[in-house]
């Protein structure tokens, strides 16, 4: 069994933290809210790190689950933090969401540490890191993918290499993407289909099975329905995403108009106080003045 550290334990990186845990690997962590760390480590035993690069000193393998580019840069860099510990010859996991410029960025610095690097962000959300069925994208060399792959399978039920450094990244933008459309076009549809005074439960049994089925319908029409919202995948999340796409299209010259308008959609459910509502909310736009 492998050692391994694990950097964030928020609603993503405790439960992918204790799935390697599970699998009998050694696991160092570290929260910058320390109480997050002291509370898994009660739970699922393991060892503490005060500081990131302690916590990163000993391991094989280091995962990384925080929020953003400027999280990531600050668990990472400095004589506190990840790379500062890492030893010559291990794999640096990051699974956050965040931009394939800071991807390729990490990539450089820790080629010239002898550290092997994969931008490997996750989709599935906070029921597919509890359940172990996350989908992870992968940049990175081949090498260092295959080495990492089965340390990732502890919580992954598919985990593939997209390409070179920022290649999971832009792969999870594209995953952003299709969701975001998807989830205004449910919106649209089970908003229509109340207005109609159709039976909500009978008519998703019945398109779910044809063309128009997707995990966003299985998962979120009957809850869109009944205005439940309270759970999920935060608006704020959301924006922070499409925030990153955005800014990947205006790099690489990809038109993206519908998210765009989708992104200023979820702007307004902010707006009204749904920052922390699942992105299933958009519902509430075309239900409520």
């Amino acid at each position: 069994m492998a050692k391994t550290a694990f950097i964030g334990l928020g609603v993503m990186g405790f439960p992918m933290a204790g799935h390697l845990r599970a699998k009998g690997h050694e696991v160092t962590v570290f929260n910058r809210t320390a109480s997050r760390a002291e509370e898994w480590r009660a739970r699922h035993g393991g060892q503490g790190g005060s500081t990131p690069a302690e916590a990163a000193r000993e391991a094989e393998f280091v995962f990384i689950c925080v929020g953003n580019d400027n999280d990531v840069r600050s668990v990472l860099y400095g004589p506190n933090g990840v790379l500062a510990g890492m030893k010559r010859g291990a794999v640096l996991i990051d699974h956050t969401t965040a931009s394939a410029e800071l991807a390729r960025e990490i990539a450089e610095k820790s080629k010239g540490l002898g550290v092997d690097f994969l931008d490997a962000p996750v989709s599935g959300g906070q029921a597919g890191a509890e359940n172990g069925k996350l989908t992870v994208m992968v940049g990175g060399e081949s090498a260092a993918f295959e080495r990492a792959k089965p340390e990732i399978d502890s919580y992954a039920r598919a985990c593939v290499l997209m390409g070179p450094h920022g290649s999971g990244q832009l792969a999870k933008m594209v995953n952003q993407i299709c969701i975001a459309g998807l989830l205004q076009g449910l919106a649209e549809g089970m908003n229509f289909a109340a207005k109609a005074g159709l039976n909500g439960q009978r008519l998703i049994d019945t398109i779910s099975k044809g063309a128009a089925q997707s995990w966003q319908m299985d998962n979120r029409a009957l809850t869109m329905l009944a205005g439940k919202f309270e759970f999920g995948f935060a608006v704020d999340w959301m924006r922070k995403d499409l925030a990153i796409c955005l800014a990947e299209a205006q790099r690489n010259g990809a038109r993206l108009p519908v998210t765009a308008l989708i992104d200023q959609f979820y702007a307004q459910v902010q707006a009204r106080g749904g920052a922390r509502w699942d992105t299933s909310s958009l519902m509430q736009l075309l239900v409520k003045d």
